[in-house]
């Protein structure tokens, strides 16, 4: 009955995400994103650089660990999670060579997502960075046997072309140096750029948040949508298919959450 309201939800996104709302509404003190103040004018930059730095908290990797779990957990035993879902379809429509294809996630946290893949059954040969110490130490606790490196989205490590797929996952909205890190992304990846779980509005500037996630205050960004495709492209990322996770009415903090894939042309 879950799994088929859950996948009902799914081809609904905006009906989807009024729930969302009136679920945040309820349990403010205990949803991962919540109490969202705009930033404007000359508080942006200086709030966004004070904040830039808040996803290296030591408190954030158990926290969200508890709720990536339960999710796990629900996967496996074959019930619908819509984001999982979205990268997981994501990455079986792309060709490629024998083997496992090479994927980098940029903003990995606890590394989840090779789970998610083997549950699904993908062959990916996963490696996964992310800029917090913490969050990467709790990633090479639980996947001891795969690859994990403490990294910045906009200055990555890794050479020209390493992997044939990059994810930026949802980590764009909480760096105010963004194009900087789709550049890097643009720059790593071989062949596709997946950027996961997007936050964007339509007819409007970029909007900027404080937020509280997981109970620390952060700085989240919701990208216009038409300047953040036409930044993709700039940088020769070609899109070739768009998720909507979500959808709310026009004016709304957020017109959409999505999930792009792009081939690097």
């Amino acid at each position: 009955m879950r799994a088929a309201l859950v996948s009902a939800l799914s081809r609904f996104p905006r009906v989807k995400g009024a729930l969302k709302r009136v679920r945040d509404a309820l349990l403010s003190s205990k949803s991962v994103s919540s109490r969202y103040v705009e930033m404007r004018g000359d508080d942006i930059n200086a709030e966004s650089v004070r904040l830039r730095d808040a996803w290296q908290s030591d408190d954030l990797p158990a926290k969200q660990r508890e709720l990536v779990d339960r999710q796990l957990a629900d996967y496996r035993s074959g019930n619908t999670i819509d984001v999982f879902d979205v990268m997981v379809e994501a990455l079986r429509e792309l060709p490629h060579g024998e083997g496992a294809i090479s994927v980098l996630e940029v903003g990995c946290s606890s590394g989840f997502y090779s789970e998610v893949f083997e549950i699904a059954g993908l062959d990916v040969d996963y490696v996964g960075t992310d800029y917090s110490d913490a969050f990467i130490a709790l990633a090479r606790q639980k996947y001891p046997a795969l690859r994990f490196d403490v990294g910045d989205a906009t200055s990555l490590r890794y050479e020209n072309d390493a992997f044939e797929v990059v994810i930026s996952g949802c980590c764009l909205l909480h760096i105010p140096e963004y194009e900087a890190a789709v550049a890097e992304t643009a720059r790593v990846a071989r062949r596709y750029a997946v950027f996961h779980r997007t936050p964007v509005v339509l007819d409007q500037p970029n909007r900027y948040f404080r937020k509280l996630a997981y109970g620390v205050e952060t700085v989240e960004i919701h990208f216009n949508e038409p300047q953040f495709l036409a930044l993709l492209s700039s940088h020769g990322l070609e899109l070739m298919r768009t998720w909507t996770l979500s959808e709310d009415p026009p004016g709304a903090p957020v017109s959409a959450v999505r999930s792009y894939l792009c081939r690097v042309v």
